[in-house]
């Protein structure tokens, strides 16, 4: 007897109101089953399209090979929210403050989000398992005094890296594999700068007013409430590091945030997310209660690729950057055609076997040359190359891609020349103290 069972492909069913699991899920499957039997591999997060009422994407969410058992699929169907975000605001001293933003999920704003962020290989599978373990053994009750689980994931790494965006997918991606077990989903994102607003004496008062907003929806224990600050080091600043100068209040707004955390701790349907830019500047006692702490740095040479050969085969699709059906060069054409999107893989590209291809050469020189830039940025580049050097409505891929290059230069000096400007300011600054500073000895004398 065989013990050994065949590893489960996950299939996630983005769906519109109107479509009706009972009796249309059969029908979801059938089309599924058929894709993916006649497909040798599948990568991922690929999609497709099926046609069945009210079924707007399908995504296989395992990675599937020649040697996968088709016949083990589990479903998770799911309702975009077309709603927007509401921005949570409370009456202070007669003025309205935005404290928060909540939104229903899974929201179509999101939607595919996840899949476009792009980092290294193992990030994004070991934040969804810490996330989706850290809900299971919430709801299975684990022992608290034996095993500790906060349910609190900290991202941190410089600006621009796609912490906050994760973070976002991160709660859209609950609420899709967890729709069986809540039947509502919310991601509460705080603003963590308003509550250090003119009122600064209050701040911690302002505190335990945004969490009992979301303790109010924690009460709901079909709903599952995914809590997001941004930039955490605002409400979490390190309390050794507040000097005696500073007003007592900021060591009170500290105090307050771990207090409510420790409060949200007791709801087994909430999970935390933060962010920071500089860890240096958070309180022990919060990155003690982290249970899963993730760097996320600059992309690296793979990342940036994929990146940019996300955008052009989509700019591609639209048809702002030319195909590359028409090249001369067959044996390149064959390879393009083995992969999704007509580019070829980054493995591909930088096979020292791969056809010759100036097409290739070029968009890996781009790559090298955006070393060191943060995703933000990257995504920035494509658009920059267009409005400043391209100027038409259609170019062809290689024009394109000088255009980028032309692009990262551009941008690489603008901010060599931004921090040059800075330096040069703060030197003046210096300069100025130092003579202030001089004469002030020299009128003592």
């Amino acid at each position: 007897m065989n013990d050994i069972s065949a590893p489960t492909i996950r299939i996630e069913v983005a769906c519109t109101r109107g479509f009706n699991k009972s009796q249309q899920s059969c029908e979801v499957y059938q089309h599924v089953h058929d894709i993916i039997e006649e497909r040798e591999t599948i990568r991922m997060g690929t999609t497709f399209t099926i046609p069945v009422l009210s079924v707007l994407q399908v995504e296989v969410c395992t990675d599937v090979d020649q040697y996968t058992s088709r016949s083990a699929l589990q479903f998770n169907f799911y309702v975009l929210q077309d709603q927007d975000g509401v921005t949570e605001t409370i009456t202070h001293c007669a003025e309205e403050m935005e404290i928060s933003h909540h939104m229903l999920l899974p929201a179509r704003e999101l939607h595919g989000l996840w899949e476009s962020l792009i980092y290294e290989e193992g990030i994004k599978d070991s934040v969804l398992a810490f996330a989706e373990t850290s809900m299971l053994f919430a709801r299975k009750g684990v022992d608290k005094n034996l095993i500790t689980c906060n349910r609190l994931a900290l991202f941190h790494g410089p600006p621009g890296t796609g912490k906050t965006s994760l973070c976002k997918a991160i709660a859209q991606k609950l609420s899709i594999r967890l729709n069986e077990q809540y039947r509502h989903a919310h991601l509460v994102e705080i603003n963590s700068h308003s509550l250090f607003s003119r009122w600064f004496s209050e701040s911690g008062k302002l505190v335990q007013k945004v969490f009992s907003e979301i303790v109010a929806l924690l009460e709901d224990e079909r709903s599952l409430v995914c809590v997001l600050v941004d930039e955490i080091e605002s409400i979490a600043y390190a309390r050794d590091r507040i000097s005696s100068n500073e007003p007592s209040d900021s060591i009170r707004v500290v105090n307050a945030v771990l207090t409510q955390l420790d409060r949200l701790r007791r709801f087994p349907n909430v999970f935390i997310l933060a962010t920071s830019n500089l860890t240096d500047s958070i309180d022990a006692a919060f990155l003690d209660r982290a249970d899963f702490v993730q760097y996320i740095g600059h992309p690296t040479e793979p990342a940036i690729y994929d990146i940019y050969r996300s955008a052009l085969f989509n700019l591609q699709s639209i048809g702002i950057v030319e195909k590359e059906a028409n090249t001369s060069n067959r044996r390149l054409s064959q390879t393009a055609a083995n992969t999704t999107d007509g580019i070829p893989s980054y493995e591909q590209a930088t096979d020292p076997a791969r056809p010759s291809s100036t097409m290739l050469d070029i968009l890996l020189q781009v790559v090298k040359l955006s070393a060191g830039l943060s995703g933000r940025t990257l995504r920035k580049i494509p658009f920059l190359a267009h409005a400043l050097y391209v100027k038409k409505e259609t170019e062809s891929v290689l024009n394109f891609l000088t255009a980028m290059r032309q692009a990262i230069r551009k941008v690489r000096n603008d901010k060599r020349l931004l921090l040059a400007k800075d330096r040069s300011a703060a030197e003046e600054v210096t300069d100025v103290s130092e003579k202030e500073s001089n004469g002030s000895c020299m009128s003592k004398w």
